[in-house]
C-alpha cells in the first residue's frame, strides 16, 4: 500500500466538475477523483473543521462505528474499474466494507486515518503533477463561492 494524502478539491473548468485530488507521500504521482458537489462539501466541512448544527452523514457514519466499537484504521483507495475508482473501508477487527472514494476521504478526514493506494491504482491512474498544475487562485475562489452559495439544507 502506498499512503495518499489529500491535497484538495479543484474545480474542472468549464465544466464546473469538483476533483479531489490525493498525492502519494513518498512520491510524486497524484490521483485526480472526479466527485459529487455533495460529497465536495462534506469534505470541505471536514477541512475546514466546520460543524453543522445536527450530524451530517459522513458525521452520522463516523458516530456509528464509535457506538458499535469498531474503529477505521484506514482507507484504501483499492481499485479502477472501466474509469470508477473503488475505495475499503478497513477495520481494527478486519472487516472491510466497500465504499466510493469520496465518501470515503470525507470519513478519513474527519477521523484522521490514514488513505492508501494499492499499486495498481497508483500506476493506472497516478501522475506527476508540473509545477504549472498548481491550483490557481481563480479556481479555488470560485470553489469558494460554490461552497458559501450552499447549505446542509440543500441537500435534504
Amino acid at each position: 500500500m502506498h499512503e495518499l494524502e489529500f491535497i484538495g478539491v479543484r474545480m474542472e473548468m468549464p465544466a464546473n466538475t469538483p476533483i479531489m485530488l490525493l498525492k502519494e507521500v513518498e512520491g510524486e504521482r497524484v490521483i485526480p477523483i472526479w466527485i459529487g458537489a455533495v460529497e465536495a462539501t462534506a469534505i470541505a466541512y471536514a477541512t475546514q473543521s466546520v460543524l453543522p448544527p445536527r450530524p451530517m452523514t459522513h458525521d452520522l457514519i463516523a458516530n456509528l462505528f464509535t457506538a458499535f466499537g469498531v474503529r477505521l484504521v484506514e482507507v484504501r483507495i483499492s481499485d479502477l474499474v472501466d474509469g470508477t475508482f473503488h475505495a475499503l473501508l478497513v477495520f481494527d477487527n478486519e472487516v472491510q466494507v466497500s465504499a466510493r472514494p469520496s465518501d470515503a476521504v470525507a470519513i478519513a478526514l474527519r477521523l484522521e486515518v490514514p488513505i492508501t493506494a494499492t499499486a495498481q491504482v497508483l500506476a493506472e491512474a497516478g501522475f506527476q503533477m508540473q509545477e504549472d498544475d498548481d491550483i490557481d487562485d481563480d479556481q479555488v475562489e470560485k470553489f469558494r463561492a460554490f461552497l458559501d452559495e450552499i447549505s446542509p439544507e440543500d441537500f435534504q
